[in-house]
């Protein structure tokens, strides 16, 4: 064994004696405060217990199904997407549309350039208030994306009727 492994084993096994030892303390402090947890078992709701294939609440059934799944959070990625003019206002839902959500980064659709511009501008408060509805920490990013047709450059070294860039001048 060398010296950099034992010298790691010590911290750790320091590392448990010194959880051992709060845990401890923190027991002291609870029983002088007269706050130790049970040792009974708790008590079972009174009444008639459920059964698996027993009716049960839409809405719990529909939150056991998207907890089963792991789709809690597109789905409520999905409600705020849907709920956009709300969160963000009726004028600026006018001009923008959410895209897409992934790994934290939220794109947003701008119908123009002056748009985009203020999307940038607000992208800190759209991401605090995008965390406000999805949970701290969800959105870390707002991405803006104008619009994908730039205009087209005046001159008079175009032919007449062409299509631009995309013709294929043949």
């Amino acid at each position: 064994m060398s010296a950099d492994e034992s010298r790691g084993e010590n911290a750790t096994a320091r590392g448990v004696a010194m959880a051992r030892e709060k845990l401890a303390q923190a027991k002291a402090d609870a029983a002088k405060r007269g706050q130790l947890p049970r040792r009974e078992p708790r008590r079972k709701a009174k009444g008639p217990r459920r059964e698996a294939g027993d009716p049960q609440l839409f809405g719990r059934a529909i939150a056991d199904l998207l907890a089963d799944r792991g789709w809690e959070r597109p789905a409520a990625v999905g409600a705020v997407f849907g709920r956009w003019p709300e969160i963000v206002g009726p004028d600026l839902a006018a001009h923008t549309k959410p895209e897409s959500f992934d790994d934290g980064e939220v794109l947003i659709l701008a119908d123009s350039t002056a748009w985009a511009t203020q999307v940038r501008l607000l992208a800190r408060t759209l991401v605090r208030r995008l965390n406000e509805e999805l949970g701290d920490g969800t959105v870390t990013k707002v991405k803006v994306r104008g619009p994908q047709n730039a205009p087209r450059p005046s001159g008079g070294l175009r032919v007449t009727g062409s299509r631009g860039p995309g013709d294929t001048y043949g």
